[in-house]
């Protein structure tokens, strides 16, 4: 695989497997996910290739009720920018769909509240997968 095929396949996958980001929430639970989350976790590739990434996401409060996020994911080949809408399924889980305007990917993202630092998230999307530990 050469460098170029890489980086710009890495970028695609990524994109398709970090889309944690703008998340419509139920106003009395909306406030959990607010705030500055950080943390790291595995990209499988369509080529079964794994590799790991970090990221850094941000909630707020937005219209609506709902909560915005922006976050930034980067593995050793590639950075990308995500956004996303989320609905809360139970208590403590959100499930709904990403997107990456800049590869055009679409996908699927589940968020499983731990505690009120600490969340996984599981992606699908691009051909890839990803999953994530989040803490505040």
């Amino acid at each position: 695989m050469t460098l170029h095929y890489k980086s710009n396949g890495a970028a695609m996958a990524l994109a398709g497997a970090l889309g944690l980001l703008a998340f419509d929430v139920a106003p009395a639970s909306a406030q959990s996910l607010v705030g500055s989350w950080a943390g790291g976790g595995t990209i499988i590739y369509p080529s079964g290739e794994q590799e790991r990434a970090r990221c850094r996401a941000t909630f707020r409060q937005s219209g609506g009720g709902g909560v915005a996020m922006h976050a930034v994911c980067a593995t050793a080949s590639a950075r990308v920018t995500q956004s996303a809408a989320l609905a809360q399924l139970t208590s403590s889980t959100y499930s709904g769909e990403f997107t990456n305007t800049e590869y055009g990917i679409q996908g699927s993202i589940r968020i499983k509240m731990h505690s009120s630092s600490r969340m996984s998230a599981s992606l699908n999307g691009g051909g890839g997968r990803a999953h994530f530990s989040l803490n505040r």
